[in-house]
């Protein structure tokens, strides 16, 4: 915690805000890990996690990256090029979404009728196997 305060508060200092974006990001980045060792993350969308963060530490040492990165693509404004990326990767998202949920709805009707049909065997079967005890 010292280190902190000295990185805070010394003559060529880095600005609060900037220390605690770090910090959160590199705890945000080492949580997602947890989540991925524990199997409560698959890695598929662990890693569209993964990148974010990742860009969030590297902006987040790199103060001036969106301004270059946004004069680059002749956005104006930095907060510009920021609500694009993330209306941009969220659109890229929601369709991975629905590829995966269309996929899985299919999975679940072919299920279903796998299992009526199970369902109709089993009782045809029982049925004659009923029949054949009147029998004897």
């Amino acid at each position: 915690m010292h280190f902190l305060y000295i990185l805070a508060f010394s003559s060529h200092s880095i600005p609060l805000i900037q220390i605690i974006a770090i910090v959160v990001s590199i705890l945000f980045l080492f949580y997602i890990a947890r989540l991925i060792k524990r199997a409560k993350l698959r890695e598929e969308y662990a890693i569209v996690w993964v990148v974010c963060t990742t860009l969030l530490v590297g902006f987040s040492f790199w103060r001036n990256g969106f301004e270059i990165i946004s004069h680059w693509l002749g956005i104006y404004q930095p907060p510009n090029l920021i609500f694009t990326g993330g209306i941009f990767a969220s659109m890229i998202y929601l369709l991975h979404l629905s590829i995966v949920v269309s996929r899985l709805q299919q999975q679940n009707k072919t299920l279903a009728q796998e299992i009526a049909l199970l369902k109709s065997k089993n009782n045809i079967s029982q049925v004659e196997k009923s029949e054949l005890q009147e029998r004897k």
